[in-house]
């Protein structure tokens, strides 16, 4: 009795020791969390990974933290007076991409606010950081004195956030809705080849006012970053400069109905060659407002007609695909996916770190992100990567 218990131990010690080592394979290694610890007031906007050195990178909106993937903090780039939002990790050279809004709305007054950022801090603008994390070295370190900070500015968001359109009968503010940008990534053209060359999608953030029927596509620029050396500035906050490429080199549009603030994060999976967009939901009944949609890059963008300020106007188009749940009504396709939306970051192989935010009783932000999974199940579309 007791050889064939001591057998039945050891298949199963075998097995579980097979299961790990199958999770460990499937997972890549990746740890199946890290945590950020408390920062400041404002909460964290975007996750990004470098897989060459193993560190992975937080947006806490005013602060971006460099940690390893077990959690020590290795430093830190302070000085924000602007929106820092969605990261991404530039193929190319390796620094860090990402969003960065200067106005004056209710983000912008709400950052100034929690920054003590003074009147000369006043000016709006819309750009992309680009940031060496090779440089970041200790914790405290500012984004203008230690020179850590290079932005490129983005005239065609400018353009739509500062003009008035005519829908109906009355002037609205903010063509397409336009409240600036937030989610980026990098990938492929639409329709290109998977291992082709990859260029900078930058979403518009979309106000979700429910009056106005112009805001229900999101707004994806497409940029050629090889030149940006050139056009980068160093970040100058109280004197903010107007270096930055002339025109996209693509503008699309992705009918996903009604969000607040359009795409909070934008990622490419490279397993599927599609691009995910995770938002705060809208409220438009129209629509079923989902907060995931997955933009199909297979497809190259189809011309269509729409009214903008009362004129047909043509736009390039890209598709949802036919993933997730489907809403006949409006057409859409997506999930109501709890997390996302304040960091989602692909790793590779189906797999993505995945930010679940939280406010301490203290009234700190922090994150923890962890992995997950892509399955595209309608009701579920992660599943946590266990240990």
């Amino acid at each position: 009795m007791q050889r064939y218990l001591t057998i039945l131990f050891s298949l199963f010690t075998l097995t579980i020791s097979t299961q790990r080592l199958y999770a460990q394979r499937q997972s890549g290694s990746w740890p199946d969390s890290v945590y950020t610890g408390k920062q400041g007031t404002l909460h964290v906007q975007g996750i990004a990974v470098d897989h060459a050195r193993k560190v992975i990178y937080f947006s806490f909106t005013n602060q971006l933290i460099k940690m390893t993937l077990d959690g020590r903090l290795l430093g830190s780039v302070t000085g924000l007076v602007g929106h820092l939002g969605d990261l991404d990790i530039n193929p190319e050279d390796g620094k860090i991409y990402g969003s960065l809004e200067y106005k004056n709305d209710a983000i912008g007054k709400g950052i100034k606010q929690a920054t003590g950022a003074g009147e000369g801090h006043s000016g709006s603008g819309f750009y992309i950081a680009i940031i060496d994390g090779n440089r970041i070295t200790k914790p405290g370190m500012d984004a203008e004195k230690d020179d850590i900070v290079r932005t490129v500015y983005l005239r065609e968001v400018v353009s739509d956030y500062e003009a008035s359109v005519r829908q109906g009968p009355k002037m609205v503010a903010h063509r397409f809705g336009c409240s600036g940008i937030d989610g980026v990534a990098f990938a492929p053209k639409p329709g290109g080849k998977r291992n082709g060359r990859q260029y900078l999608y930058v979403a518009y953030g979309i106000y979700g006012d429910t009056t106005r029927t112009d805001n229900d596509h999101q707004v994806l620029l497409l940029y050629d970053t090889s030149n940006w050396s050139r056009l980068a500035r160093t970040l100058t906050q109280d004197s903010l400069h107007r270096s930055g490429p002339a025109a996209p080199a693509g503008k699309y549009f992705v009918k996903t109905g009604n969000t607040s603030y359009g795409i909070q994060n934008l990622a490419y999976d490279p397993a599927s060659g599609n691009l995910l967009a995770a938002v705060y939901t809208g409220s438009k009944q129209a629509f079923p407002n989902y907060a995931l949609f997955e933009i199909d890059g297979h497809q190259k963008p189809v011309k269509q007609s729409v009214i903008i300020d009362n004129q047909p106007t043509t736009i390039e188009t890209l598709p949802l695909t036919n993933n997730g749940s489907a809403h006949p009504a409006s057409g859409t396709h997506g999930w109501r996916f709890k997390w996302g939306a304040t960091g989602l970051c692909p790793l590779g192989d189906g797999l993505f770190y995945i930010s679940h935010n939280r406010k301490t009783t203290d009234g700190k932000q922090e994150s923890t992100a962890l992995l997950y999974r892509w399955t595209g199940n309608p009701d579920m579309p992660f599943e946590r990567v266990r240990p």
